[in-house]
């Protein structure tokens, strides 16, 4: 079941490419009224997260930066230790999980959790709003994600993106 998790790609669902278009519309506007060519760009999507770790009952994926702003002012990083020492002003840190836990009776279950860090208070200030307005959404993603990845693994069809 890690594997499905791992292997899992959240730009796959329909619901979740329409979100993030939403989320990407004010960017996509502004530079439409600056005159700005608009670059195409792969979509938002789990590739934009960086594997901090993985072993056989959790993956953890590690995503930085200033997300409230409308291009998410991502920062790069290498890896765990990079995300662990990342300690810019304003940046926000977002640890997101998948873990597996049998229960004893033949009952797998599967769960995500998302963590943030911010690293001041001018993040924190910035992130607290934004994350009001997006957590509903957010949990529906998560909701969604968890059923696609259970029907995979019970042998069932993905719903058709």
């Amino acid at each position: 079941m890690i594997a499905a998790a791992a292997a899992y790609r959240t730009e796959s669902d329909a619901f979740f490419r329409g979100m993030i278009a939403l989320r990407e519309l004010p960017m996509r506007a502004r530079r439409l009224l600056e005159r700005r060519p608009i670059e195409p760009q792969p979509p938002f999507g789990i590739d934009d997260f960086t594997l901090l770790q993985r072993c056989e009952n959790e993956v953890v994926f590690g995503l930085a930066g200033r997300f409230w702003r409308p291009d998410f002012d991502l920062v790069p990083l290498s890896g765990g230790q990079d995300f662990l020492d990342l300690n810019e002003p304003g940046i926000a840190k977002l640890a997101l999980n998948f873990a597996v836990r049998a229960d004893g009776s033949g009952v797998t279950m599967l769960s995500t959790e998302t963590r943030v860090l911010c690293v001041d208070r001018a993040a924190r200030r910035r992130f607290a709003p934004y994350w009001l307005l997006i957590r509903p959404v957010s949990g529906l993603i998560r909701r969604r994600t968890l059923g696609i990845i259970r029907r995979t693994c019970e042998g069932g069809a993905a719903p058709a993106a």
